[in-house]
C-alpha cells in the first residue's frame, strides 16, 4: 500500500505539471513559411493561428492556387513545428517515457 500511495503523489504531481504545461503552450509560438518567406503562418503551442502574413508581391500573378498553395504549405510547416514543440514539452514531463502511438498529451 505505500507504494500506492506514492505513485497516486507522483500521479498529482504531473497533473499539476500538465496544466503548468498547457498554460505554456497556449503561450508559445511557432511560425512556419513558404516560398522564400513569402508567406508566413504563426500559430500558438496549441495549434491555433495567431497570424498570417502574405508579401504582397505575390498577388501580382493571377494565379491564386499558388498564393493558397503556399498558405498551406506555410500552415503544415507551423503545424510540424508545434508538433516537435509539444513533444519537447511533453519529455520534460514525463522524462522522456515513451508513450504508445496514438496516445497523445495533452490533447
Amino acid at each position: 500500500m505505500k507504494n500506492l500511495g506514492k505513485m497516486m503523489k507522483q500521479a498529482q504531481e504531473m497533473q499539476g505539471k500538465m496544466a503548468d504545461m498547457q498554460a505554456t503552450l497556449e503561450k508559445a509560438e511557432c511560425t512556419g513559411q513558404s516560398g522564400g518567406g513569402l508567406v508566413s503562418v504563426t500559430l500558438n503551442g496549441k495549434g491555433n493561428m495567431k497570424s498570417l502574413k502574405i508579401d504582397p508581391s505575390i498577388f501580382n500573378s493571377d494565379d491564386g492556387e499558388v498564393v493558397e498553395d503556399l498558405i498551406v504549405a506555410a500552415f503544415n510547416d507551423a503545424k510540424g513545428k508545434v508538433e516537435k514543440y509539444s513533444q519537447d514539452e511533453m519529455a520534460k514531463i514525463t522524462g522522456g517515457l515513451q508513450l504508445p502511438e496514438g496516445f497523445n498529451l495533452p490533447f
